[in-house]
């Protein structure tokens, strides 16, 4: 099997903590500049295109400026900067538990992104922790759901970050989550939700269709108290909002979920309140490099079970 070779370095370093756009003109096009592809593929004004080449914001392998007229090359790869967009800032920190040469475990607040996507760019976990650290190298080894807080894993050389994101694709990291959520006394617990779960492109809840299972969670309560329960949900596979849909399937939505059971309006930025009741709770593998057994546990705490009233408030 041939390997793809790796595209060159970026000539442009990152800017708080995000990295450059690279694009790579493809094969088989028929451009007559670098610009006219630009302007095509791009969600841009030709305008901004133009105003961006005149500034020199847009750059070859060498870092040298493109040009409006430079010639088409199929192959060739490109940088810029984004734009990047007016982020509310969330007022919560990232905590690290655990540092070495290879790896960096994060406690992820609710409500940040652990990497960037869409309007959420420098107020991420990863542009925070690569400008906090002064690592420009950080990746994130998984995702945690913009809502949902608690334990991330990220990794500090790019030639070993293959090497970690494996352990999650081969199940080889145990994951731990509590959530809180109504009591029913009638759910059987504990118990293994078994279900097929889709995410449509552009649609923003999953859901649960007929056919062979994807998604698996083992889901045991706690303690309760009030009408709420703490539980603890174990997830064997990695399906989007996996834990969301279950629990919402047993009759129990997560508290704070603005998806399930029902999809709400969108919540004003700057609204920090009644942050969903997920969090990660315990990360524990072995490490791929050092052979290092690692266990870490969050020491966050969901506040609808702690102090309900300040958080319904």
């Amino acid at each position: 099997m041939r390997r793809r070779t790796p595209p060159p370095p970026s000539p442009l370093p990152q800017r708080d903590g995000v990295d450059p756009v690279r694009v790579r003109l493809p094969a088989g096009d028929a451009w007559a500049t670098v610009r006219d592809h630009l302007v095509a593929r791009l969600a841009a004004e030709a305008g901004v295109i133009d105003g961006m080449l005149d500034a020199g914001q847009i750059v070859d392998a060498t870092g040298r400026p493109v040009s409006r007229d430079m010639a088409y090359v199929p192959g060739m790869f490109v940088w810029f900067h984004r734009e990047l967009p007016d982020e509310e800032r969330v007022p919560f920190a990232v905590d690290v538990v655990y540092r070495d040469d290879h790896v960096v475990v994060a406690d992820k607040p609710h409500f940040l992104a652990t990497t960037p996507r869409g309007s959420h760019v420098a107020e991420t976990a990863l542009a925070r922790l690569r400008r906090e650290l002064g690592v420009p190298t950080l990746s994130a080894a998984h995702r945690l759901d913009r809502l949902t807080a608690g334990l991330v894993l990220f990794t500090v050389r790019p030639q070993e970050r293959g090497a970690y994101q494996t352990l999650f694709h081969d199940k080889r990291v145990a994951k731990e989550y509590e959530a809180v959520a109504p009591y029913d006394p009638s759910v059987d617990l504990p118990r293994t939700v078994r279900s097929r779960i889709v995410k449509e492109r552009g649609v923003m809840a999953a859901r649960e269709v007929e056919g062979e299972p994807n998604a698996v969670s083992r889901v045991e309560l706690l303690e309760h108290r009030d009408r709420r329960a703490r539980y603890r949900l174990t997830p064997s596979t990695g399906q989007t909002h996996q834990l969301r849909v279950h629990m919402n399937a047993l009759g129990v939505p997560i508290l704070g979920d603005p998806l399930y059971p029902v999809v709400t309006g969108p919540v004003a930025a700057g609204d920090f309140r009644r942050p969903l009741q997920l969090l990660a709770r315990v990360l524990e593998f072995t490490d791929p490099v050092t052979g290092r057994e690692h266990r870490y546990v969050s020491s966050r705490v969901l506040r609808a079970w702690s102090s309900y009233d300040e958080w319904a408030g």
